[in-house]
């Protein structure tokens, strides 16, 4: 007889996983969290954790389709705005792949924690607060317009997220928005630099853990990808819009009240 409780976990995992990872809350952070909660535990299981990204990734694919593929046409016909599009999705991915792959076993072994988790959404939430009051006068309204400085910077900026509990979407938004990037576009950039950046963890963690991967492992996997993926579509649609209108404050004051309340309940156990 199957064990449904695994597929209900994992699927639980998934739509977390589709519901954050594009808010400036963390994704790794929620999905630690719940894992801590559930018991859902073991090397295999954070393979679950980082695979079942690609989900929320597909997500962007699918509603930015036309967009990427006018850009993919541009860089074959040498359109100088499709290679300036390209260009700085690609530096702002380099600093989180060199640092990520260099930090990968420190990163997995000792910030992978509640307690991290917790103290990095507390943290997060202030520094969201504090960019809002800070934020400068939009000067950049579209990714084609970046110069290759600035998507570096914000690559620079992203690798805070290797960091669990900071989030890598909420890095991104709020380095471009210090640097002059209007907040529909920070949003959407931070969307696209998701895509090599999460597809290069989540094979560079299958590759580093195909000793560990077993055939439910896999089954969960597709559980957990699958939610995402549906869930994510939901964030995606809405939060350009969402963040047009009432800024990011709100999911500081989430961060703030979400990572208290872990550390008074991990008080409570640690008692």
């Amino acid at each position: 007889m199957i064990d449904t409780v695994p597929y209900l976990e994992a699927l639980l995992l998934g739509i977390v996983e589709g519901l954050t990872e594009f808010l400036p809350v963390s994704s790794t952070g929620h999905l630690i969290l719940v894992a801590e909660f559930l018991g859902f535990q073991g090397q295999e299981q954070d393979v679950f954790k980082v695979v079942i990204q690609l989900g929320a990734i597909l997500a962007i694919l699918v509603v930015y389709f036309a967009k990427l593929w006018r850009v993919l046409l541009g860089v074959l016909a040498r359109d100088p705005a499709a290679w300036r599009f390209a260009g700085a999705i690609l530096l702002a991915f380099l600093p989180a792949a060199v640092i990520g792959a260099a930090a990968h076993g420190f990163i997995k072994s000792v910030l992978f924690s509640p307690l991290v988790v917790s103290v990095a959404l507390i943290v997060g939430g202030f520094a969201i607060i504090a960019v809002e009051r800070l934020v400068p006068a939009s000067r950049w309204h579209a990714v084609e317009e970046f110069p290759p400085l600035l998507a570096l910077k914000i690559g620079l900026v992203q690798c805070l997220a290797l960091v669990p509990g900071v989030s890598r979407s909420g890095a991104t938004i709020l380095g471009a928005l210090m640097m002059g990037v209007d907040r529909r576009t920070a949003a959407e950039f931070s969307f696209f630099v998701a895509i090599p950046t999460m597809l290069g963890a989540s094979v560079y963690d299958v590759y580093k853990n195909m000793d560990v991967m077993t055939l439910d492992g896999v089954g969960l996997i597709a559980v957990g990808f699958a939610a995402a993926f549906v869930s994510a579509l939901l964030v995606v649609r809405t939060l350009v819009d969402f963040v047009a209108r009432y800024g990011f404050t709100p999911f500081a004051w989430y961060r703030i009240a979400v990572g208290s309340a872990m550390l008074v309940w991990f008080g409570l156990l640690a008692g």
